[in-house]
């Protein structure tokens, strides 16, 4: 009940009451191993009373004494590396994740659960993706788009889904989350073709030119694509580095193509986000040109989202081709960034960038869009 400030004439305390708090403790159970690694983000808030906004959640067992429900799947073991909204990520927390979930994945623990921020929740999956070689286990990232402690939260589904997925053959690094606005069941999307497309709808994640891999509900798992198949001997072996010298920009109409003079001091490569089947003005072509020659990486990927760039189509797309620019397919333009950054970062690598970025890691290039 709110009532406004104006409205009140007195207000007293009658009598104030201490809430003792229970100690919560993980039951471990003969159920299957899993590691859960807690970043922070949303699924792991709370709602402050005093400011009603959310806060981070102080202990990780904060987060099972909600949803008790997931120890009945599995054996959980927490892991809470650090506690940021996804908006403050950076390339170094990707790696301390991958290194956590390379141990976890050389383990006895059957997979992995990632609870993480929604914002940049993408390019963490990403990172993942291609940091995690030769992956043997499930690697699920989770999240919510709203606070544990609401009733409307999708934290409960999301979690119960997730600990379906870590346990199951499927050896995939995927986000896993309501696949509707109700809480029915979720999708396991590959981690190098997800992408957030809405602010706030529990939904809020979709899989982008392929089918999601698998719809999950608490009572089953259905599989909807081809997968990389678990294979508990296999070794896991963690490639994760990164290039931060890696810029993300979006081409729009008027754009002055001075602002690649600036990259082109300290950077090491571009993504640009194309209009249509990959174009940029033409008025860009000297400087792009200029900047490949100088040893820049420069990238196309679809600011459409959807479908694949084409060059040979339109004259702009042939020139810009000529010019030096690498044409990523389908790849998702926050994929395509983090897998540049990636490349670049191996310098071995310097003479073999184009024909890295177009060899298809992680599911990142869809050989045929069929979704």
């Amino acid at each position: 009940m709110g009532i406004q400030k104006e409205d009140v004439i007195e207000l007293n305390l009658i009598k104030k009451i201490e809430i003792k708090e229970t100690k919560f403790e993980i039951k471990k159970i003969n159920l299957p191993q899993v590691d859960m690694i807690m970043t922070g983000g949303t699924i792991s808030s709370r709602l402050d009373y005093q400011t009603g906004a959310v806060k981070s959640l102080t202990k990780p067992e904060d987060l099972l004494r909600f949803y008790p429900e997931i120890s009945s799947i599995v054996n959980l073991s927490i892991k809470n590396p650090f506690m940021t909204f996804s908006e403050n990520m950076a390339s170094k927390e990707w790696i301390k994740i991958a290194e956590i979930a390379q141990q976890s994945l050389n383990s006895p623990a059957q997979g992995v659960i990632i609870t993480h921020g929604t914002d940049t929740l993408h390019y963490t999956a990403s990172a993942l993706s291609f940091f995690l070689q030769g992956l043997n286990k499930p690697v699920i990232l989770t999240y919510s788009q709203r606070s544990s402690d609401r009733a409307s939260s999708d934290a409960h589904l999301n979690l119960i889904c997730s600990a379906k997925t870590a346990i199951s053959d499927i050896a995939e690094v995927m986000l896993v989350g309501h696949a509707t606005s109700n809480d029915d069941f979720c999708h396991a999307i590959r981690g190098t073709k997800a992408r957030k497309m809405h602010t706030s709808r529990r939904d809020a994640f979709k899989s982008i030119n392929a089918p999601p891999i698998a719809k999950i509900t608490p009572e089953k798992i259905e599989v909807l694509a081809p997968h990389k198949i678990r294979d508990n001997a296999k070794k896991v072996k963690l490639d994760a580095v990164f290039n931060e010298k890696t810029a993300l920009i979006k081409f729009y109409p008027s754009q002055n193509p001075e602002i690649l003079d600036y990259y082109t001091k300290e950077y090491h490569g571009i993504i640009i986000e194309t209009t249509g089947l990959g174009h940029i003005s033409e008025s860009w072509l000297p400087r792009i040109k200029k900047a490949i020659d100088n040893g820049m990486m420069i990238c196309a990927a679809p600011q459409t989202i959807y479908g694949r760039l084409n060059p040979k189509v339109y004259t702009t797309g042939r020139l810009l081709e000529k010019a030096g620019i690498i044409y990523l397919e389908d790849m998702l333009p926050e994929t395509a960034y983090v897998k540049l950054g990636w490349v670049l970062a191996h310098k071995n690598w310097k003479d073999q960038v184009k024909e890295k970025m177009l060899e298809p890691v992680a599911g990142e290039i869809s050989e045929r869009i069929e979704y």
